[in-house]
């Protein structure tokens, strides 16, 4: 899993394996820059032209340690930056990073179908959740997350001033790829 920061927004890469399998079962991929917008493409342009630090066109694992150093994140151990470019079938040009999202996005659910889920744990109907309620059942039920997921998971969607976590929001980037405007 990458989680990158950058001033287009916070990405947080990951190539399912549900999704793979699930485009595999069914015969085959199609093209991947008819699964996104025009506007959604250039986004993730700007993205990987952000990671590609040396402008070869390939993202590499020095291309991810000089972007997280960037970022503030400097003591990477090579085996999580080796980790993060095995999750593509080869090496990362623009068209296998737009497929990691391609295959993101396609192994999700529907939107209406993640927000109903959270709203069994919203009884109120609030469109938030305690985030100490989320977190105990994040980390402890089913595909339990890590103490590094839930860092990453509250840097990208932090509580507000109350403690709650707007599950909408976060259901609105797992299936869209980007916050809602306001």
């Amino acid at each position: 899993m990458w989680l990158i920061e950058s001033p287009l927004g916070t990405f947080l890469f990951q190539a399912p394996k549900k999704a793979k399998r699930r485009q595999q079962a069914e015969g085959g991929s199609s093209n991947v820059f008819s699964m996104f917008e025009q506007s959604q493409i250039q986004e993730y342009k700007e993205a990987f032209t952000i990671i590609d630090q040396n402008r070869d066109g390939i993202i590499s694992k020095d291309d991810l340690r000089d972007v997280l150093a960037s970022m503030g994140q400097l003591n990477v151990k090579n085996e999580e930056l080796e980790a993060m470019i095995k999750e593509a079938s080869g090496p990362i040009n623009f068209t296998v990073f737009l497929t990691m999202f391609g295959e993101k996005l396609k192994g999700a659910d529907p939107e209406d179908v993640i927000v109903s889920a959270f709203k069994v744990l919203d009884p109120e109907g609030t469109g938030s959740i305690k985030k100490e309620f989320l977190e105990e059942l994040l980390t402890t039920q089913c595909d339990r997350f890590s103490a590094e997921e839930m860092k990453n998971l509250w840097a990208a969607f932090p509580p507000d001033v109350a403690g709650n976590v707007d599950y909408k929001n976060i259901c609105y980037v797992i299936t869209h790829g980007e916050e809602k405007e306001e």
